[in-house]
């Protein structure tokens, strides 16, 4: 009869997950594959993985030499802390999305005065921050033109002291970084105050260095709607010549969504300050929702920004439009949902649009209670952090972490644990929250960890935030803080959606 070794661990700075081990371990001191398999059908709701799988998991992260395929806990740590349990779907992180359907039907990752690295009136035009804004999936640029010395448009921020770059230069690193990180299109947002001569030098910069991935005729595609689909290519979208160039995304003033409903192409789009934007969102939801159904919309921050900060880019997802433009050089909340946001479908830069913003059959206004919509229950445990990292004036932390739901007004609320004194290596807070969440299909998740300074006062650690349809379908995975990494489980897609969270 064989006998069973005793079971012996050095202290682990992650003891819940040696807990979870020791579970599947049943007093062996190492676990074999078959009982890593066990955990992964019944905790990951990994239903295909097979022996092959866990002998793959095994081979990949251990290191100690085993009689038999085990994994040590030391092996089993390495997995749980990996990307193989990322709280991302991995499948999201491939572009599944159907991008064969009108742009009217995406979210479109939209960047506002791209050229800037600071603030918008003494700030530093820079080439390197449309290089910044491509490679993080950003598919709509803004460039402001103002006629320059010796007939060379330049772009700045007009009527202020910020600095100039050439505009032969700014399509030139276009034309290097467009499709660096996305093959889908690229929208250039002239904002054009040239004089005809040079709108002329213009023109020619954009088809001379852009050459073949510049569109400059219609494109015979058959879409249900009258603009192509991100999947015709379409890379670049203005005197006469410049004017030619402008195929599929001229611009028009918005006067009212009856006007646009009788009188507006599908090739033309509105753009129209956050305020405007706000004031349309709450006397009519249900409106711009239909207008943006058929036409682009383009939101850009209020000019009393002057510092680059940004507004909550949610509240115009709520309504469907298309290109809502941030200052991607400021971080911060805002950043971090427009991040969240774009993380899906490959980080393309192209979302589809969710079917309650596409139907044409029932009415949908954000702001309003959506009776005919059952919600869904979200529960999570907050459990543990590890290693969160310390701020430079301060020795330790006094760490929390907010949960943060974000979508429309009755989905968007947060709730937080309770804080750990003097602990950024293993805070413990075991804490059970609850969220109803009616629309899951616009919400965002925002984990955040902060570090409570006084009674009313806490300041930023680290945050991970993707979107509710994009959370893995398994209960142990990991999710990576801006400036720290984290362990979650992720929600079970049942009617009640439950997880526990290991930062």
């Amino acid at each position: 009869i064989s006998q069973r070794k005793s079971q012996t661990f050095p202290p682990s700075r992650r003891v819940e997950i040696l807990s979870l081990f020791q579970r599947y371990a049943e007093g062996l001191s190492t676990l074999p594959a078959s009982a890593l398999l066990t955990f992964l059908c019944k905790e990951q709701m990994e239903l295909a993985a097979n022996k092959d799988t866990a002998e793959d998991l095994i081979d990949r992260y251990e290191i100690e030499e085993t009689e038999s395929r085990c994994m040590t806990f030391e092996g089993f740590l390495r997995y749980m802390e990996s990307k193989d349990c990322c709280v991302f779907n991995r499948t999201h992180k491939t572009v599944y999305q159907d991008m064969d359907q009108p742009l009217t039907s995406y979210f479109i990752s939209s960047s506002h005065n791209t050229y800037l690295t600071g603030d918008q009136l003494v700030g530093k035009s820079h080439l390197d921050a449309y290089v910044s804004a491509l490679r993080k999936g950003c598919r709509c640029l803004e460039i402001d033109c103002w006629d320059g010395p010796d007939t060379e448009p330049v772009v700045y921020h007009g009527y202020t002291l910020t600095t100039k770059i050439l505009f032969k230069d700014v399509i030139r690193t276009v034309e290097q970084h467009a499709f660096e990180v996305s093959a889908y299109p690229v929208i250039l947002s002239l904002e054009n105050h040239c004089c005809e001569e040079q709108q002329q030098v213009m023109a020619k910069y954009l088809t001379s260095i852009l050459g073949d991935k510049l569109l400059k005729s219609p494109l015979d595609h058959p879409t249900t709607g009258d603009l192509p689909s991100p999947n015709k290519k379409v890379k670049v979208t203005l005197h006469q010549d410049l004017s030619d160039l402008v195929i599929y995304t001229r611009s028009v003033k918005f006067i009212s969504f009856s006007h646009s409903r009788d009188n507006q192409n599908c090739y033309e789009n509105t753009s129209m300050a956050e305020k405007k934007a706000r004031k349309l969102l709450k006397a009519s939801g249900s409106s711009f929702i239909k207008h943006n159904q058929r036409f682009l919309s383009r939101i850009y921050p209020a000019g009393s920004r002057t510092s680059s900060s940004n507004y909550n880019p949610q509240e115009f997802w709520n309504v469907g439009a298309q290109l809502v433009a941030l200052n991607f050089q400021s971080p911060g909340l805002s950043m971090d949902l427009n991040n969240g946001r774009f993380q899906d479908n490959g980080g393309c830069g192209y979302v589809l649009k969710p079917a309650v913003l596409m139907s044409s059959e029932r009415s949908f206004d954000p702001s309003i209670s959506c009776r005919y919509l059952k919600p869904i229950q979200l529960v999570l445990k907050v459990i543990s952090g590890s290693n969160l990292p310390i701020i430079k004036s301060r020795n330790t932390l006094d760490p929390f972490v907010r949960v943060e739901i974000h979508g429309i007004a009755i989905d968007s609320r947060s709730k937080s644990t309770h804080t750990v004194k003097n602990n950024s290596l293993t805070p413990h807070w075991d804490t059970d929250m609850n969220f109803s969440i009616t629309v899951p299909e616009l919400c965002l998740v925002r984990f955040c960890v902060r570090d409570q300074m006084t009674l009313f006062k806490s300041e930023f650690v680290g945050q991970y935030t993707l979107p509710f349809t994009s959370l893995k379908k398994v209960r142990y995975t990991q999710l990576d803080l801006r400036t720290a990494s984290c362990n979650t489980q992720s929600l079970r897609q049942t009617s009640l959606h439950q997880s526990s969270v290991m930062l």
